[in-house]
């Protein structure tokens, strides 16, 4: 009797769970969104806003919210992260209901609604902390969860929905959504711009802009394309425009052949805005971009030209991966991310056949992710979620940079043809709807022998990276063996080449198990030779390295090069031997000769690193002559353009002698000229902010003339913003960094950060340190009201050019004290002072 009535029991726990109300929690729970996905479908927003031209006015809107309910049992949540106050009113299937706001969410009861099709009506003031609200435009960014902070909605991505989206604007302004323009029409002195019906998306993924912008529209190969901009410099226009136009067609083409799948929304258009918080921001039918990384001034790099063309291809490639298919929570963020990546690396390989595209693959990624994996804030590439109020902290180079780098081994594993075939049934499954990571996986398994399974537990489950070390096994023979620095005896299995000595040629590597034989005569060892042991830049990990090989420098190839510097780098910083003096002088000799754009780009980084943060002040004085010469000599003599770029803007930002920033000033003021470069306005700024910093007694009177002579508006708002960060007055910076604390004055994030690269100058370290706990204490803060990227930015930006005991120690100090402290910020914090505790480590170290 007793097992049949707990049998029983069991049959109804499932109904009975269901009966007890979901608690009305902070954010959006797991929990809430899984009940939600389930219950939940055919969902429509027809929303209105009039937008005012003045900036601090309210914005009235009105939502109506159309959904068929599985079931009526539950109270509905609608998620709204702001003051009850906005609610004006709320009305559920045509009748008013009382306006219960609690906890981020505006719930609804369950006698209101019915199983089937119901209808949900608000009247309210926007939230506008992700309107992005500018003098004379504004922008909505809402990734990943802050569409929650403008209207109330259902905001998880696995509730796609279709939106019916109404501008009231002032009359001179133009907008853009994701849906086409359906009509304007003139109401109240406004110019109403109606929206026709998106295609089904994600909440994320809903976006307008409107504002003072000019509209460009272009036809190619029969897809029309339009563009936003506020740029006033028409010669600038005219150098990127058709570029710009043309590499997102390519795209587009690209990514159909690839995908075997058309673009699949109603209309592709894109807009380039000032001070946008990312480079780019994939939503659909309406990219936004930061204007600066599309307009590009005169004479860019060949980096800056890659770059740009990266971002476009990026961005179009969401459209399939990421818009088609979603991510079913935001804990596989990565996966639409690492697919764009890498399918970027794969779509500008065309456009720029000069260029080593392996190398490029090196120096975007490979820095930036051994930046993280090598610190003990490392996160894993799949990270769990609980809710979706931590899903900005997702973000980072580990999805950005080493999830590509991992991916390629996963290329390697299936074959690129098996792989593409995996990536058409995936797109093809899943098209329209939601995936997790482990159901890609399930597609991928059955088309090789490898347990994928296994080997993504230790590539994308777990943080950091693997060390390589050299060992004679006993039958003397070379042996390199892979360790795990974390002690769990963890193995990557990964595929790359070696390259025993200078012209041995390069000898393939597959690495399942701890170590692999390498055979080496043992009369010829690692330390008397060159030798390379990421030859083909495929391999990931700490790998040995010593100044030895680059003293073979001229017979590497330039994807050797990139990999030797990588290495060497890396060895530096794990004081593996390495002396920052002694590869600081042979970065210089690389300097002084080398004519590979990319591998100057990495020289120069690594350079820039070095010089005014892990030297103390006498070793910079030794080298500083060195320095500036080897610079500006290759500045005067180079014949690229582009090159010349690089080390003119290396130049500036390093030399800090008093005849060498006399220079830099003839040049600001126009004095002196420069036959390699064409200085253009965002170059005179970035003079400007460097020599307020370097010459102190004069930096009021740099910065007004600076003010006095900027034409486009958003730039002269922007130096005006910086403008107290450069003061020779520590008190009035002082004051700036206090005033940050108001979310007001971080509200166009990249100025902040732009001001806090001043404060935190090199040259200033001994000033700014003291902001540094106050720093710490305020990332809760601003993780909560900034947007994904601007926490780690807001670390990084704070702490990289120290390299005092203070430094070193303040963050941990911090962590200490605050035991119960969030994981996710607790792991950027450990990121962010792995610099500092480098730098104050090897610069204590040198001879």
């Amino acid at each position: 009797m007793i097992r049949v009535c707990l049998f029983f029991l069991g049959l109804l726990a499932p109904s009975l769970a269901v009966a007890a109300d979901l608690p009305v929690e902070s954010g959006v729970s797991l929990e809430l969104a899984q009940h939600r996905a389930q219950n939940i479908s055919r969902v429509n927003y027809r929303l209105h806003f009039d937008i005012p031209a003045e900036i601090e006015a309210p914005i009235r809107a009105e939502s109506l919210i159309s959904f068929t309910l599985a079931s009526n049992e539950q109270p509905l949540q609608l998620d709204f992260r702001e003051d009850s106050a906005l609610l004006v009113s709320v009305s559920c299937n045509g009748k008013p209901v009382k306006v219960d706001h609690r906890n981020e969410h505006l719930v609804i009861p369950a006698a209101a609604l019915k199983a089937g099709k119901n209808t949900v009506g608000v009247v309210f003031t926007a939230g506008d902390s992700s309107l992005n609200r500018n003098p004379d435009y504004l922008h909505t960014l809402f990734v990943p969860d802050r569409a929650r902070t403008a209207f109330p909605l259902f905001d998880q991505p696995d509730l796609k929905a279709t939106f019916d989206l109404t501008l009231d604007l002032p009359t001179n302004w133009s907008a853009q959504a994701n849906a086409p323009l359906a009509y304007r029409e003139t109401v109240n002195d406004k110019q109403r711009h109606v929206f026709g019906t998106s295609d089904a998306i994600s909440s994320y993924l809903f976006a307008f802009v409107a504002g003072e912008f000019e509209e460009v529209t272009r036809e190619i190969n029969g897809r029309k394309m339009s563009l936003l901009h506020r740029e006033t410099d028409a010669e600038k226009v005219a150098r990127n425009i058709d570029t710009i136009f043309q590499q997102h067609a390519s795209g587009i083409d690209w990514m159909e052949r690839y995908s075997g799948i058309d673009y699949p929304f109603a209309k592709f258009d894109f807009a380039l805005i000032p001070g946008f918080p990312y480079g780019g921001m994939e939503h659909v039918g309406a990219i936004f971009y930061r204007a600066e990384k599309l307009f590009l001034d005169e004479n860019p790099t060949e980096r800056q030209l890659l770059d740009r063309a990266t971002l476009i291809a990026h961005e179009t490639a969401h459209m399939w991966f990421g818009n088609l298919v979603t991510m079913a929570w935001f804990n596989d963020v990565w996966t639409k991310e690492v697919f764009a990546n890498f399918m970027a690396a794969k779509m500008v390989n065309p456009e720029f056949p000069a260029i080593d595209h392996q190398l490029s693959f090196l120096v975007d990624h490979y820095p930036a992710a051994y930046a993280v994996d090598r610190t003990a804030g490392a996160n894993p590439i799949r990270q769990s979620l609980p809710n979706l109020a931590d899903a900005g902290q997702m973000y980072g180079s580990i999805i950005y940079h080493k999830a590509p780098i991992m991916m390629r081994q996963l290329e390697l594993i299936l074959g690129e043809q098996t792989f593409r075939e995996g990536m058409q049934e995936y797109l093809n499954h899943y098209a329209n709807g939601n995936v997790t990571w482990p159901e890609l996986i399930d597609i991928l398994d059955e088309k090789t022998k490898t347990d994928l399974k296994a080997w993504s537990a230790v590539w994308v489950n777990s943080p950091g990276r693997p060390a390589f070390q050299l060992a004679v096994n006993n039958k003397g023979v070379l042996e390199l063996r892979q360790h795990d620095p974390a002690g769990e005896a963890r193995v990557w299995p990964q595929q790359f080449a070696v390259m025993p000595g200078l012209g041995a040629g390069v000898r393939p590597v597959k690495l399942n198990s701890t170590e692999a034989v390498i055979p080496w005569p043992i009369a010829a060892r690692p330390q008397d030779t060159a030798f390379l042991f990421n030859a083909d830049a495929v391999g990931y990990g700490l790998f040995p390295a010593t100044l030895e090989t680059i003293r073979e420098w001229e017979g590497l190839t330039d994807l050797q090069k990139g990999a030797l510097l990588v290495d060497l780098n890396e060895n530096l910083l794990a004081q593996n031997g390495l002396d920052a003096v002694e590869y600081l002088t042979a970065l210089l000799g690389v300097l002084a000769v080398e004519g590979n754009a990319l591998v100057l780009g990495l020289a120069l980084d690594q350079a820039s690193a070095i010089y005014p943060v892990m030297l103390t002040p006498g070793h910079q004085q030794a080298v500083q002559a060195q320095l500036e010469n080897v610079l500006w000599q290759r500045l005067e003599e180079e014949t690229d353009s582009g090159r010349a770029r690089q080390f003119f803007e290396a130049f500036t930002a390093m030399a800090s002698s008093p005849e060498q920033l006399k220079r830099i000033h003839s040049i600001w003021s126009g004095e002196e000229t420069l036959t390699q470069v064409t200085l253009s306005e965002t170059d005179s700024i970035r003079l400007a902010r460097i020599l307020a910093v370097r010459l102190p007694a004069q930096a009021d009177k740099i910065v007004a003339t600076e003010l006095a002579r900027i034409k486009n508006p958003d730039n002269r708002r922007r130096l005006a913003f910086i403008a107290p960060a450069l003061s020779a007055d520590q008190s009035e910076r002082d004051a700036f960094f206090t005033s940050l604390a108001d979310e007001q004055n971080r509200r166009t994030e990249s100025w902040v950060l732009d001001a806090l690269a001043s404060l935190h100058h090199p040259s200033r370290t001994g000033q700014s340190v003291k902001y540094l706990p106050r720093t710490l204490e305020l990332l809760q803060e601003v993780q909560r009201t900034g947007e994904i990227f601007f926490p780690t930015g807001w670390l990084q930006t704070s702490f990289q050019n120290h390299n005092s005991a203070e430094a070193s120690s303040t963050a941990q100090q911090f962590l200490d004290a605050r035991p119960h402290y969030s994981e996710q910020l607790r792991m950027k914090i450990l990121q962010a002072a792995d610099k500092p505790e480098r730098a104050y480590r090897i610069s204590r170290g040198l001879k």
